[in-house]
């Protein structure tokens, strides 16, 4: 099973100027807004990567390593076929699901959900989303049915 690399989040102090950089300078264009209890921002795409903009407005949903204020790389997302699959081979290979992250976020494995995604421990530390759905503005993305 090959999973492709599909969303990057980017912790940002001024979403909007972050979009306004990736429509206005490399021609992106904006598939979704984020408001909700733990970010505000921008989903921007090129069509085939989504990158979240995203300004957290608590700790626990961005994640306690992350200080408060902090901007910069926040994690990477992997679309693939079989979210079960890809969080057992995670964790088979030691890298732990971050309970912490998806319980402050209200994420899980359940393809259903709009937000289907489940963050996961990666290499160095850096935080892995895994999601069967994929994100919104990239050609593989699967549009919630029902």
């Amino acid at each position: 099973m090959t999973v492709h690399l599909k969303h990057v989040a980017i912790a940002s102090a001024d979403p909007d100027n972050a979009a306004k950089f990736f429509v206005e300078v490399l021609g992106w264009t904006i598939a979704g807004r984020v408001d909700s209890r733990n970010a505000l921002g921008y989903y921007v795409t090129d069509g085939t990567i989504n990158i979240a903009l995203l300004n957290f407005k608590n700790r626990p949903a961005a994640g306690m390593e992350f200080p408060e204020g902090y901007t910069g790389l926040h994690h990477l997302g992997f679309q693939c076929e079989d979210i079960e699959d890809i969080v057992d081979r995670f964790e088979n290979s030691g890298f732990a699901p971050r309970h912490d992250v998806n319980i402050a976020q209200g994420l899980g494995m359940n393809p259903a959900k709009d937000n289907a995604e489940y963050k996961m421990t990666g290499p160095e530390g850096v935080m892995i989303d895994v999601s069967e759905r994929g994100w919104v503005g990239t050609a593989t993305y699967k549009a919630k049915t029902a």
